[in-house]
């Protein structure tokens, strides 16, 4: 059978090292010889001897609750073979966090991750209730993370002398260093229809940098 659909750039790609490789733009394989997680539903195929398990609270808060940001949810996937993640078509990156590190990432773009990172679900200093509350995933220790962003991402880098205001809806991580607040302004889209409200954004300051995709989360989006 022959087809430019058996391109190599579509094909599986073969198994080398332990852990995460992009297998392409819009998919992560993780070759797991024991343990990693993901968020559930992510997984689009696997191969192998795997377990998948929803991550719950443990006796004594051993396991941390599995749910980030917006409700979402995470299982282990335990044994060895191979898995492929992806979500809804979304360009994802895989980021090394060092020892010393701090990420904070929305729930909403967390696709996988290595076990030898700490989380831990905190709620956006600041920013009290608005967007549901701000819960966002805080990782650390020393692995990968896998990443899903809708569009290419912007990298604005933060620093004392410019803080950087970033909507809500588009925001997709930031340095865990960085302090955050809310800045209330005009609505450019109420002074559009003629009306007076304001909207929020998160103001980051301090030394780091911001993750932001160029598109708001949909209602249509967020309900899955």
């Amino acid at each position: 059978m022959k087809s430019d659909l058996f391109a190599s750039e579509n094909l599986a790609r073969a198994t080398v090292t332990p852990g995460m490789s992009l297998q392409n733009a819009k998919s992560v394989k993780y070759n797991v010889n024991g343990e990693m997680l993901a968020r559930q539903g992510s997984m689009v195929a696997f191969r192998g001897n795997l377990q998948f398990e929803r991550k719950g609270q443990g006796i004594g808060g051993m396991l941390k609750r599995a749910v980030t940001g917006e409700g979402l949810a995470l299982m282990s996937v335990r044994g060895q073979g191979e898995a492929w993640f992806a979500h809804q078509a979304g360009n994802c990156f895989i980021i090394d966090i060092e020892h010393g590190d701090g990420l904070t990432v929305n729930g909403r773009n967390v696709l996988c991750f290595d076990p030898t990172l700490s989380y831990e679900i905190k709620m956006v200093k600041g920013a009290g209730m608005t967007g549901g509350g701000l819960f966002n995933s805080v990782f650390t220790g020393t692995g990968k993370l896998a990443v899903v962003c809708d569009g290419h991402p912007i990298i604005i880098p933060v620093t004392p002398q410019a803080p950087v205001h970033v909507d809500t809806d588009a925001v997709v991580g930031w340095s865990a260093q960085l302090e955050t607040g809310l800045h209330r302004s005009q609505s450019v889209g109420s002074m559009i229809r003629g009306g007076s409200g304001e909207a929020v954004q998160l103001k980051l300051s301090g030394e780091g940098f911001v993750i932001v995709r160029p598109s708001e989360v949909t209602e249509t989006a967020a309900a899955h």
